[in-house]
């Protein structure tokens, strides 16, 4: 029977004792449902296929229960040093899409909105991987498809050719009512490297642009000194709506003038603050689509003057990008790093922009963050070959058409003055 209403306890119990899960990211993650399945003591061997855990479950203590995500954040990192049967599943974000629906978990979990007068379910801020299996799971007789109704989701519309970001509740196999706030980042306050590297990445972006952003302090910096710059008329194509997004639109600065979903400012998933929320609900311009309609490189490469902006943990001479492992502790995950270096690198008139801070901290150790070569264990996220602009406080270069001998000096002067000696000496020795 189609569309039933059930308590979390009923819900949670649909899962088998041997059975496999997916659910989204962060406020696509259903916290009551997962809450629920924490409290069962019958399961044998259960894997959650997930990503950026907004919790620490209680589910992650179950040596029964196994995680399997495709992007770590600081729950993953937690759960992992804590001996928890917690691992990661290397592919890019609109891989994990394609994995999913290949793999065919038999129970797909996500959150929506309440139904509207309509009887129609929105998926509101996150569409991501998750969105496409659980439309297939809840077409499926042999599988489930859960929702969580979660009335502090904004409903925000997607595009008719990829199903408008809603499910019917009648597709649903059952629904359940759970309210929590949908997860928010504290504000950072960006550093005087983070607007020094904002400064030299705007100066390069063109009026006209359209920009993609990435997670954190920088990015957002970048968008609000474009919010207050002279360009303009940019458009919107991102993996992530942030509030630099958000700042953009608010000064009348985006015009979405573009080949490619004209008209509208596009993303898979919103994760700020909590007012970055009621304000994707109100704008009737922003669409959610799958990350297969936003990250696959082949569509980023028909946006003229497309503009990606993205980090990096570290970089070595050779112009290799590590962005999701430090030595040999998975930090983050690939995401859409690689898609969107090599998409934008290869649009009409496209900059990539790969932006990391001079050096970092690591056990009270100040670092390097452009290396010799990676550390052991280190792995690359973004290849040599598809870098193109390297960004730090102290400058900026374009490697993509500079020979191997020529990359490693331009990156000895990106790096910080205190380490260059050192990196120079390298290069002697023949480390490139």
């Amino acid at each position: 029977m189609k569309s039933q209403a059930l308590g979390l306890a009923e819900a949670a119990a649909w899962v088998r004792p041997r059975d496999t899960l997916l659910c989204g990211f962060v406020s696509g993650q259903p916290s009551g449902l997962l809450g629920a399945l924490g409290e069962r003591s019958d399961l044998e061997d259960v894997v959650l296929y997930c990503g950026l855990l907004a919790q620490p479950y209680a589910f992650l203590q179950n040596p029964a229960v196994r995680i399997v995500s495709g992007f770590f954040g600081p729950v993953e990192r937690m759960a992992r040093s804590a001996g928890a049967k917690v691992s990661y599943l290397p592919a890019d974000f609109h891989g994990l899409e394609r994995l999913a629906l290949r793999m065919r978990p038999r129970v797909v979990l996500a959150v929506t909105t309440p139904p509207d007068e309509h009887g129609w379910l929105s998926f509101g801020v996150h569409a991501g991987a998750s969105y496409r299996p659980f439309v297939e799971a809840a077409r499926d007789p042999g599988r489930i498809a859960i929702a969580e109704v979660n009335p502090r989701m904004h409903r925000i519309g997607g595009l008719p050719q990829f199903g408008n970001n809603r499910i019917h509740i009648s597709e649903v196999d059952a629904w359940i009512e759970h309210e929590s706030e949908l997860v928010s980042l504290p504000a950072e306050t960006p550093s005087d490297a983070d607007l020094a590297i904002a400064a030299l990445v705007t100066d390069r972006i063109e009026h006209g642009s359209t920009l993609q952003f990435g997670i954190g302090a920088l990015p957002d910096a970048i968008a609000s000194r474009l919010a207050a710059g002279a360009a303009g008329e940019f458009g919107i194509h991102t993996e992530m709506v942030s509030d630099g997004v958000m700042r953009l639109h608010e000064a009348g600065k985006v015009a979405n003038k573009k080949p490619l979903y004209d008209g509208f400012t596009v993303s898979t998933f919103a994760l700020g603050s909590a007012d970055l929320y009621p304000w994707l609900g109100r704008s009737s311009f922003v669409r959610m689509l799958p990350v297969s309609a936003v990250n696959e490189p082949a569509l980023l490469r028909s946006l003229p003057r497309f503009v990606s902006i993205n980090g990096a943990l570290t970089i070595d001479l050779a112009g290799q990008v590590s962005a999701d492992r430090i030595a040999d502790r998975q930090y983050s995950g690939v995401g859409g790093h690689e898609s969107f270096v090599m998409g934008a690198a290869e649009a009409p008139s496209g900059q990539s922009f790969l932006c990391l801070k001079s050096t970092a901290t690591i056990h009270g150790t100040r670092v390097s963050t452009i290396v010799p070569t990676l550390a052991p264990g280190a792995t690359v996220t973004t290849p040599r070959h598809h870098v193109q602009w390297v960004v730090t406080e102290h400058g900026a270069a374009d490697l993509s058409a500079l020979s191997d001998a020529e990359r490693a000096v331009a990156l000895v002067q990106l790096a910080h003055p205190d380490f260059r000696a050192n990196l120079q000496r390298s290069l002697s020795v023949g480390v490139t």
